[in-house]
């Protein structure tokens, strides 16, 4: 059974959404490739929300308090053998550390050239945040293009680093 809730953070509005004993989706409303449809489509029953919603509720709350760095709950990754490749590598950040798009292609044995497709595969990441791809910046350090918006990528790594300078967004992003 599909269920879909909203939760609060300090960051907006998070659509979780779950598939019988897993969570198959964080998406921050109104991101980049926001399921919308479905959301309203697997809307809760009269019963409330599954286990797997509940406890990627209470660890997401948890995160966003600064009391977790790990999370438990159980996750269904749902792409292409190449994108669960990516994710996969994504899981191996440590919390408070970033990695660039062309070390995350070097790791799955591609050229630095592939570093576009890592980066389009890590956009397209339905499990966000529990799944860091807010943790991947350029080689140059640069904050490049997160689906939930760079305000909230900046807000994730500051969380995960506060007395870090987090890394610099592109110049043409910078707001003066």
């Amino acid at each position: 059974m599909k269920q879909c809730m909203l939760m609060p953070s300090p960051l907006g509005d998070i659509l979780l959404r779950a598939e019988d004993d897993a969570l198959t989706g964080v998406f921050f409303a109104g991101q980049k490739y926001f399921p919308a449809a479905d959301a309203a489509r697997d809307a809760l029953d009269a019963g409330g929300p599954s286990r797997v919603l509940q406890q990627a509720r209470e660890e997401l709350g948890e995160y966003f308090a600064g009391e977790r760095r790990r999370f438990t709950v159980r996750l269904r990754m749902l792409g292409s053998a190449f994108q669960r490749d990516v994710w996969e590598q994504l899981e191996k950040i440590p919390y408070g550390e970033t990695a660039s798009y062309g070390g995350i292609a070097q790791r799955l044995g591609l050229p630095l050239s592939a570093s576009r497709a890592v980066g389009a595969a890590n956009g397209r990441n339905p499990i966000s945040i529990i799944v860091p791809c807010h943790r991947v910046i350029s080689s140059a350090g640069d904050l490049t293009g997160y689906a939930g918006g760079l305000h909230r990528k900046e807000a994730l790594l500051t969380l995960e680093r506060p007395q870090a300078k987090p890394p610099r967004q592109l110049d043409l992003l910078a707001v003066d």
